[in-house]
């Protein structure tokens, strides 16, 4: 089953849900699911993992995220980064899960999941 479609951005077509392992994020309620349990992920955080499962096994780099999650193009003295991926993986530990957000060995971080549709399907009319 596709995933259904939400918008035009640009050229392109942004998914409504993306999965992957056990994880499936839900663009219209900006909040993540494992099973049938929502994450209760905080705006950023779900703007973190949203951009990190966009290309799963690939790291994005910290300078990346900051332009592209925070929307700022310069390299501030914070560890906001760090913190949010420290509350996401928090919130996937719960289900044992907090192994798939990984830091590279070369800085930044990635997921670590198989892409598609998690072993759980929910009823896609929530």
């Amino acid at each position: 089953m596709r995933a259904p479609k939400l918008w035009l951005e640009g050229e392109e077509v942004v998914p409504r849900f993306r999965e992957v392992g056990d994880v499936t994020l839900d663009l219209m309620h900006r909040d993540g699911r494992v099973e049938d349990r929502w994450l209760g992920l905080h705006p950023r955080e779900f703007q973190l993992l949203w951009r990190l499962l966009e290309s799963p096994g690939e790291p994005v780099s910290r300078r990346q995220l900051l332009s592209e999650v925070w929307r700022i193009d310069y390299e501030p003295n914070t560890n906001s980064v760090a913190v949010h991926v420290a509350r996401v993986r928090s919130k996937l530990a719960v289900y044992g899960l907090s192994d798939i957000l990984l830091t590279h060995p070369d800085g930044g971080y990635l997921v670590d999941a198989i892409p598609g549709p998690s072993a759980f399907r929910f009823d896609r009319h929530d």
